[in-house]
């Protein structure tokens, strides 16, 4: 497995990781444990050294998941886990709300790193800019648990330029996760270069659309009741329709590179910068190994200019989360 640094920060991981959420959350219900944990422990045996979970994931139930599978290979592999949400550490009970007050993110590294049955997180995320709470003060406490020994890593999820630049003045960021796909280019304008201009890497969540860009959603597809994509407007059957031709283009230059549309969605995501991994999410070992595919397929020049002529031509219709959700990103 080819490896890519995370910015100017030392950090090194596979090329692509793997997003755990959707193994215990967000997606339908919950996958089998038995399964995911061999998936997981599949995805260390050919080479995938990088593992995205959150305290929020469930709650809690996809750390102590991720924790159970990794805990024979901890030596091996990076682990990167989430604070920010109000949730209550003992029942799981959640507001909705944010909480990244200085006391309540140590607490929330104590209970990550016993349900991670590790002695240190690896990288650990604000999942949500929490308006009530300076960004410095955020990043006092990261740096305070770096100093302590109990985190190696800080890093903000969806966080807006103008709070990473006041967050990595404080204590040093070394990722950034957001969504970014063919489907979500905006980080293209504004937070890439901001990334690159700081020596911050670049984490992807929702490389594949959440799954459209596979070439396995249509207008047609019924999602379960609790799976998040039924209130997401762009998931809605007009829109993904309106989107199809998105789907056209990956198609096309998967038929022409004997690919297939999820590889070319990821390597597009992988060619952008050097120091961006994305961290698409499965339940199955087939779509596993077929992602891993895409990071030995390059996009030449010729290739990605193509691309952007025909995107800059697609509309793109629906918002990419609803409008609550959208409210507590950017910040």
């Amino acid at each position: 497995m080819k490896q890519r640094t995370l910015g100017a920060s030392g950090l090194e991981v596979s090329a692509l990781g793997l997003g755990c959420m959707g193994m215990s959350a967000a997606y339908g219900p919950p996958a089998d444990r038995a399964d995911m944990i061999s998936l997981i422990r599949h995805a260390v045996d050919v080479g995938v050294t990088f593992f995205d979970t959150a305290e929020a994931y469930g709650p809690f139930t996809n750390e102590v998941l991720v924790g159970d599978a990794l805990a024979p290979v901890r030596d091996r592999v990076v682990i990167a886990t989430k604070f920010g949400f109000d949730i209550d550490l003992e029942t799981g009970a959640r507001t909705g709300g944010t909480n990244s007050r200085p006391e309540h993110i140590r607490a929330v590294a104590e209970a990550a790193l016993k349900r991670l049955r590790t002695d240190v997180i690896d990288l650990f995320y604000q999942h949500r800019v929490d308006p009530a709470v300076p960004i410095e003060d955020v990043a006092g406490a990261v740096g305070d648990l770096v100093r302590a020994g109990k985190v190696r890593h800080f890093g903000l999820s969806e966080a807006g330029v103008g709070t990473i630049r006041r967050a990595h003045a404080v204590f040093p960021v070394t990722a950034v996760q957001s969504e970014f796909s063919l489907w979500w280019r905006a980080p293209l304008v504004d937070l890439l270069p901001t990334l690159a201009d700081l020596g911050i890497g670049f984490v992807p969540f929702s490389p594949l659309g959440a799954g459209f860009l596979t070439g396995k959603i249509d207008a047609k597809t019924e999602f379960d009741a609790s799976d998040f994509r039924r209130l997401v407007p762009r998931f809605s059957p007009e829109a993904r329709a309106a989107n199809a031709g998105l789907v056209d283009l990956v198609r096309a230059i998967a038929a022409r590179k004997s690919a297939t549309p999820a590889q070319v969605a990821l390597a597009w995501v992988l060619a952008q910068a050097p120091w961006i991994v994305p961290i698409p999410g499965t339940t199955k070992r087939h779509r596993l190994d077929e992602n891993l595919g895409a990071v030995d397929l390059s996009l030449d020049a010729a290739d990605l200019a193509e691309m952007e002529r025909t995107l800059t031509a697609i509309p793109m219709v629906g918002d990419r989360l609803p409008e609550a959700a959208l409210k507590m990103t950017g910040l």
